[in-house]
């Protein structure tokens, strides 16, 4: 695989779908994840509360890493005004899928790209419209069975089986798998960071 960097990228991050996309474009980087107490963040606004995690998570690593680009991200899903994060059980997660059923929810990705000794720092956001299809109990409950739920947001994953979940997207298909990757590479082509 061709190295297309031009400076260094850290990802703060131990998602393996962001680890996934950045390699598919060719882009080499360490991963240095965060160790940021989100649930400490308190933000009822979804874009306000996505951009705000990368960054705090950018920043973590930038501090570490000073001459580095680190990049930061976080993932929501959210229904009209209801944030789903993580679901933390089976029940959960077939709430939130029963939730989204037959439903259009946006999902939104806030990342960060910095560098502190060149006292530069890139706060972005996107959002993507899923629009779901009417789920049976019995569609709920094999999904839940194939434990692709757990350490997702929103309880799916669009790049897995989850994908039978779904009619269609209005937006940028990587941001819901974790990372907008047209604007992250516009960014770090603008950057000089790849080339």
């Amino acid at each position: 695989m061709k190295n297309i960097n031009n400076k260094k990228i850290i990802l703060a991050s131990q998602s393996p779908r962001r680890k996934e996309l950045l390699e598919q474009a060719c882009i080499m980087f360490d991963i240095k994840p965060s160790n940021i107490d989100e649930a400490s963040i308190k933000e009822n606004n979804p874009e306000k509360l996505v951009k705000t995690l990368s960054h705090l998570k950018a920043v973590d690593i930038a501090q570490k890493y000073p001459d580095a680009w680190v990049l930061g991200a976080d993932t929501i899903v959210c229904l009209d005004k209801l944030i789903f994060e993580k679901p933390d059980s089976k029940k959960d997660a077939a709430h939130m899928l029963q939730a989204l059923s037959s439903r259009v929810h946006t999902v939104f990705t806030g990342f960060s790209l910095c560098c502190l000794n060149k006292n530069k720092t890139i706060i972005d956001i996107a959002k993507t419209q899923v629009y779901f299809k009417k789920l049976s109990k019995k569609e709920i409950n094999w999904y839940i069975s194939t434990n692709e739920y757990a350490d997702k947001a929103g309880a799916y994953a669009i790049q897995g089986k989850g994908a039978c979940l779904i009619k269609k997207i209005n937006g940028s298909y990587t941001n819901v798998v974790g990372l907008p990757m047209c604007e992250v590479v516009q960014y770090l082509i603008a950057e000089n960071i790849i080339r």
